[in-house]
């Protein structure tokens, strides 16, 4: 799994049917690929100006709307739809670093050398 493809929003990109995929394949919300900008152009996150002024990686405690009502609607959406939480993941970044994050990500989606797919719970060849 690669770090750079963990999204401003806490979103492992790794486990996105968007970035598994094969056809109209998203290459990762940080990508500078134009090909994305219809997935990610509008993002409010990923379009945060907090996000921009400070130069953080992701979405942080540090900021004074944290969680902001856009990322507690992605969390709650991603914790009924496929038991997962966007601020549980950019807690254990914030606190304890996107490598033990990655560490704990492998754990719970690298499946007999495949990939999980957090949205159709298919395998997928490691990318």
């Amino acid at each position: 799994m690669k770090s750079e493809l963990i999204a401003h929003c806490g979103m492992n990109c790794n486990i996105c049917v968007g970035f598994l995929r094969d056809k109209n394949k998203c290459q990762g919300c940080k990508s500078k690929d134009k090909k994305n900008s219809k997935y990610c152009s509008k993002c409010i996150i990923k379009n945060c100006e907090i996000i921009k002024k400070n130069k953080w990686k992701f979405c942080s405690a540090k900021c004074e709307k944290f969680p902001c009502r856009r990322l507690k609607d992605l969390d709650k959406r991603y914790k009924t739809k496929y038991n997962m939480s966007m601020i549980d993941n950019l807690n254990v970044i914030e606190n304890k670093g996107i490598r033990e994050f990655l560490k704990q990500q492998k754990k719970k989606y690298i499946k007999g050398g495949k990939v999980l797919c957090i949205h159709n719970k298919n395998l997928y060849d490691v990318k």
